[in-house]
């Protein structure tokens, strides 16, 4: 009761692949907002075997997604899904691991012939561009592949290069989005001067949206750079440290450390230490220039429509310190009295 129900009958059918992942959520839910046709591919069997993604899948139903079950790696069923539904755009938020997948999936539209927009599972840096060390370099590779055969094959395509989460970047592979940013000690990369661009999941998901009708985006690569939120990690420290009115020690995370994080070939967590070395000591959502004719920076499409700001994610963050006791019960530190109304000095860490 009160749920939205799907508008199956309107133009602007819209196919997520891993809506259950961090992007892919945030991008399912500004399609529903949007108003327009969501379906959202799941593989058979996954409500029932993970509780958390199911539990993902029935909010987004509940909303007014349609759910699909099927591969994007079966080339004979996601033609016949995208002609009996209809399908206009086709949007890519897979994991790392089935990057490769996706060569299926765009032979496969290409086959249809009807689809206006694919948007590869990219939602990170540049990848022409960047060039980590390995691990993370053959990630990229992979991801290379997907878009040299989409503009192979003449798929209409747009590529979202969106560069960081508005979070704490953590090198060790703990996802953003599952702890609050740090509450014992930073770690800070190299000596934490370079910068790099930090957007909110939400404005991930609006402004993909925005670009999906957007004639300015076809064939282009968007990237996202609202200069309010280029940052480096002194100054993520010192902003969160504002927030919670508590001084952290810093520890130095060197260019060494990361590099040898990277060699030990444990994955996915050598991945994230190869990419955060390429953000924060190589510079890699900074040092080009958007000069090629496919480039177009997200802010000059969209002058009038503001980005949340990185000072607005951490203060909701700060909101969320009253769970502080669950986040660091681990960590050795004790955690003072605190409740929701009192003020930031009343947190108090202990070792």
């Amino acid at each position: 009761m009160g749920s939205a129900k799907p508008r199956v009958d309107e133009s602007g059918r819209t196919l997520i692949i891993g809506s259950t992942g961090f992007i892919g959520r945030f991008v399912a839910e500004a399609s529903l907002e949007s108003g327009r046709p969501t379906y959202l591919l799941v593989r058979g069997g996954l409500v029932s075997s993970c509780k958390a993604k199911a539990s993902a899948i029935m909010s987004l139903k509940e909303k007014g997604a349609i759910i699909l079950e099927g591969s994007s790696n079966d080339k004979a069923t996601m033609e016949k899904m995208l002609k009996d539904h209809k399908i206009e755009i086709v949007i890519s938020t897979i994991g790392g691991e089935s990057i490769l997948e996706q060569l299926v999936l765009v032979e496969a539209i290409k086959s249809v012939g009807t689809i206006k927009r694919f948007m590869p599972s990219e939602f990170g840096h540049d990848i022409d561009r960047a060039e980590p060390v390995e691990p993370g370099l053959a990630l990229y590779k992979e991801k290379r592949e997907v878009r040299r055969l989409t503009e192979g094959l003449g798929v209409p395509y747009t590529y979202i290069c969106c560069n960081s989460i508005a979070a704490w970047p953590y090198h060790d592979n703990t996802h953003p989005a599952d702890v609050l940013p740090p509450l014992d000690c930073f770690h800070i990369y190299g000596d934490g001067t370079v910068k790099a661009y930090f957007v909110a999941g939400s404005d991930i998901g609006k402004f993909t949206m925005k670009c999906l009708d957007d004639d300015r985006t076809l064939n282009k690569t968007i990237h996202f750079r609202p200069s309010t939120n280029l940052l480096n990690v002194n100054e993520l420290a010192t902003l969160w440290e504002e927030k919670i009115g508590l001084k952290l020690p810093r520890v130095t995370v060197t260019e060494d450390d990361l590099l040898s994080a990277a060699k030990e070939m444990v994955i996915p967590r050598s991945i994230v230490a190869a990419l955060t070395h390429d953000i924060f000591i190589k510079g890699c959502q900074i040092n080009y220039s958007l000069d090629k004719p496919t480039d177009v920076e997200v802010t000059s499409l969209y002058p009038d429509i503001p980005f949340r700001t990185v000072d607005e994610c951490f203060g909701e963050f700060a909101k969320k310190i009253a769970d502080v006791p669950k986040a660091v019960e681990n960590s050795g530190y004790k955690v003072g009295i605190f409740s929701p109304e009192s003020k930031p000095e009343a947190l108090v860490l202990t070792a």
